[in-house]
């Protein structure tokens, strides 16, 4: 049992001294420098007459930015912008990136309907939904000046549903 024992406990021994041999990171074998390759000899090239001179290129013009952009629409009784209007803000957001230092302010307005104190305040909150998603989209939100005018000023009959749909909108203008 002893001879066992003493067996048994060397064979142990010696699979532990293996495993950590094994595991031990193995250095980097360098490696061998690759072999020479030998470039052909330059062969001459005839030179193409040199051309006559032209007027330096002009630079492209710089497109200047279009800023009437209108019909940005809200739902009803609320200053969340109705799907149509993301793609008009997005060329906004384009337009107004090709001139950053352009001030501009946000015209809210609203619909006829509800109090002029409501209006009011539903037409602030449209002008900024708008500038959210402007700085939403990486402009500086310092540029935009927030105008609310209520139901003041309609584009459209507020008698008829479509015209008070029209009506619920921001204007986007460049600040003077």
């Amino acid at each position: 049992m002893n001879i066992t024992k003493k067996l048994l406990f060397t064979a142990l021994v010696a699979s532990l001294t293996l495993s950590l041999y094994s595991c031990k990171t193995k250095k980097l074998v360098a490696k061998p420098a690759p072999a020479p390759v030998e470039k052909p000899a330059p062969v001459e090239e005839k030179k193409p007459a040199p051309a006559p001179e032209k007027e330096p290129e002009k630079p492209a013009p710089v497109e200047k930015p279009n800023f009437n952009l209108d019909n940005i629409q809200f739902e009803f009784n609320s200053f969340v912008l109705k799907t149509a209007s993301f793609p008009i803000l997005d060329k906004a957001v384009t337009e107004m990136k090709k001139s950053p230092e352009t001030k501009f302010v946000l015209n809210g307005y609203s619909s006829a309907e509800g109090t002029p104190e409501h209006n009011m305040q539903l037409s602030v909150d449209r002008a900024n939904a708008v500038k959210s998603y402007f700085v939403n989209a990486g402009l500086n939100g310092s540029n935009f000046t927030v105008v609310g005018h209520g139901e003041k000023n309609p584009i459209s009959n507020n008698n008829s549903e479509e015209g008070r749909i029209i009506n619920r909108r921001t204007e986007i203008k460049v600040q003077n």
